[in-house]
């Protein structure tokens, strides 16, 4: 008997987290304050947090701006650049032009003490972590926009963005519970846009081993107080080895209006991934295929001059079917999975100043639901999977996040200070109210060296996958309690003309963290709240601009170094980690950008990985190195380049026996069309 497929939409709140500024998205750097919201509740409307940036917290701004007169959000309210007491990485356009990369996670791969571990290579899917967090416990922004997924943050990279439409990436290393609410457990990174500008149109296309295909096509309309973003991207490849081709594709449109009330920005996007996932969740089965969609949506606006208020709504669909057997599937095999989705949420952030300092304050609300065949309690009556034929929910799952945040901050001439906390409730957990507090100092020896410290603490939810999903090879458990941390840090930041960096070391002390854990190699892998967890990192960071030192045309134009040091202590815990222990202990890159000749150039980038834990059993990871190159011809308007990754062709492993691509080699050619006003 046919079924009736019943509505999926719920009450609608949306929800934003936009860090809106002008030119430089989040954090202008022109003077005007940047206004990062978040997401206005349902009547318990919220705050979110601001985040800030400097590029390496503090470096490729100040070389061209006055520092004292760029506004950041990496508090709740805009603060001074100079004021930040915490460590904001920023990854400029320049930069990303220049990177030898094909995608966003294989930009990232190279930012300070973030780790990315590709199952699909080119955007398809990785696994994003920072100080030696879990790719669950870091919180991923569009736009300022929470566009995490509550299934799992295995899909918390589905973009409906390419790396050509990308203007900067911001950076928030360590815990932002305060800041951006729940789930911001070791980190935050918010992608921001080309979403402005003057008018133009842009088609890049480019091609290369392994029949890799990748067109994206974007244009921008500016009428004065109107600006129109639209972009389409679509990339394809047959795959490095068997069953790693992958179909993808996206589109992005975004508007923002300018009124005597205040802006209005409103965001719409979408991504489709289709790809062979060989080895991707068990190497038992390296047949596994997956498709995934994903639609969101989101709507702000910031008003306001006295008491700035920032409302704002989203919404976030997606849509996964996994498939273990791709062909020949076994004998007990009884189908795929179906799972799907959706996340409302709604926020407002409101800050004003006085000559006591910056006040925020605000809430948030957010409800997240999931339909499947696998993950969560079963329906009553089963409901069609949209878009397959005679397949069909019979599981579902929803709880609700309630948070309210306040914030103080306090600038003296050498020093400031900003408290605040985040207090919060969630449906399915009973235990009623939390409170998760925070505190940043800073403090001034010299124009150049700045002291910074912070104390905060943090928490996550389980994941819907790590409720529920029962497979061949793991058994969920609905019986998780949410990941909660104590976190410090501190260090010392140096900025110059030509020169910035910072050296700082962090400790975080974990309680009930969430792992995939099993004792014996025949056992199944099963969701546990570890029993505490402490880890330990230092990190050090540099960026040399001889040009700007020298004040003269040099061969070399940057060159950049981090390296993080991280180590975790599960104390006498006995058994074998799937995600938690298994994190980059070493981590060295090496960026260096130079002359050849005219207007011919290159970039290089050299990375060191030294992992903890095993890729089986018995195998261990062993250390290594990569080379990337890139050589530009370049003119305002025009570019031709070639890419060669993995440049020596080095063997190496990111995570289990998914074996990572050898050299690839790319050409490609972009050119803009400007167009007067």
């Amino acid at each position: 008997m046919k079924q009736t497929f019943k509505s999926i939409n719920r009450a609608e709140m949306f929800t934003f987290k936009r860090w809106g500024g002008k030119a430089y998205s989040l954090f202008s750097a022109i003077k005007k304050p940047v206004r990062i919201g978040v997401l206005l509740a349902v009547y318990t409307t919220v705050i979110e947090p601001e985040f800030a940036s400097a590029q390496t917290d503090s470096s490729k701004v100040s070389m061209e701006y006055n520092l004292d007169e760029v506004e950041v959000g990496a508090q709740r309210a805009p603060v001074a650049f100079s004021q930040v007491a915490r460590i904001v990485s920023v990854i400029s356009r320049e930069e990303i032009e220049a990177a030898p990369v094909q995608s966003i996670q294989e930009l990232l791969e190279y930012a300070l003490s973030v780790d990315v571990r590709q199952r699909g290579v080119h955007g398809v899917q990785a696994d994003i972590s920072v100080r030696g967090g879990s790719f669950d416990q870091t919180l991923i922004l569009l736009n300022g926009i929470n566009i995490s997924d509550p299934q799992t943050g295995h899909h918390a990279l589905n973009l409906p963005v390419s790396l050509k439409n990308i203007q900067r990436i911001e950076i928030l290393e360590g815990p932002a519970a305060r800041v951006f609410g729940p789930n911001a457990f070791s980190g935050a990174i918010n992608i921001i846009t080309s979403s402005e500008g003057n008018s133009s149109l842009k088609i890049d296309v480019s091609g290369g081993q392994h029949k890799l295909a990748d067109v994206n096509v974007s244009g921008n309309v500016n009428t004065g107080s109107w600006n129109q973003f639209v972009a389409f991207n679509r990339m394809s490849s047959d795959g490095y080895i068997n069953n790693t081709d992958f179909k993808t594709w996206n589109s992005f449109y975004q508007t923002k209006l300018n009124t005597k009330s205040g802006t209005l920005d409103f965001q719409f996007g979408k991504t489709n991934k289709a790809f062979g996932a060989n080895s991707f969740y068990t190497a038992t089965y390296p047949n596994q295929f997956e498709e995934t969609k994903t639609t969101f949506a989101s709507l702000k606006f910031e008003s306001g001059t006295k008491i700035h208020l920032i409302p704002s709504v989203y919404w976030r669909r997606h849509q996964d079917r996994f498939e273990l057997f791709r062909s020949s599937p076994a004998s007990w095999y009884k189908g795929h999975n179906y799972h799907l989705t959706d996340v409302f949420g709604s926020n407002l952030n409101a800050w004003f100043a006085t000559r006591f300092g910056k006040t925020a304050f605000g809430a948030e609300i957010r409800t997240e639901n999931v339909w499947s065949n696998v993950l969560g309690e079963s329906l009553a009556t089963p409901i069609e999977v949209p878009g397959e034929d005679n397949q069909f929910f019979t599981k579902s799952y929803s709880r609700t996040t309630i948070s309210y945040f306040a914030e103080h901050s306090i600038y003296l001439e050498k020093f400031t200070l900003s408290a605040g906390a985040m207090t919060n409730w969630i449906s399915d957990l009973g235990f009623g109210w939390n409170i998760y507090p925070g505190l940043d100092i800073s403090m001034a020896l010299s124009n150049q060296i700045k002291l910074y410290g912070s104390a905060s603490t943090s928490l996550r939810m389980p994941t819907f996958t790590d409720l529920f999903y029962t497979g061949p090879t793991n058994l969920g458990n609905p019986d998780l309690k949410p990941e909660k941390s104590v976190n410090f840090e501190g260090g010392l930041k140096y900025n110059s003309r030509g020169f910035s960096g910072h050296v700082g070391t962090y400790h975080r002390r974990g309680k009930d963290l969430i792992d995939w854990v099993r004792e014996n190699e025949t056992d199944k892998w099963q969701t546990k709240n570890l029993t505490k967890i402490n880890s330990t990192g230092i990190e050090v960071s540099g960026e040399f601009y001889p040009e700007k030192i020298w004040k003269k045309n040099l061969f070399v134009t940057k060159l950049g170094l981090n390296y993080a040091y991280s180590k975790l202590d599960k104390g006498d815990n006995d058994f074998f980690s799937n995600y938690v222990l298994d994190n980059l202990k070493h981590k060295f890159d090496l960026e260096l950008n130079h002359k050849i000749w005219h207007k011919l150039k290159a970039s290089w980038r050299v990375s060191y990985q030294d992992r903890n834990g095993k890729r089986t059993q018995t195998m261990s990871y062993e250390p290594f190195w990569l080379v990337n190159t890139r050589l530009m011809w370049k003119t305002p308007s025009t570019e031709i380049y070639a890419m060669a990754a993995n440049l020596f062709d080095t063997k190496y492993y990111d995570l289990g026996t998914i074996e990572q691509p050898g050299r690839w080699i790319s050409l490609g050619i972009n050119h803009q069309l400007r167009f007067k006003k």
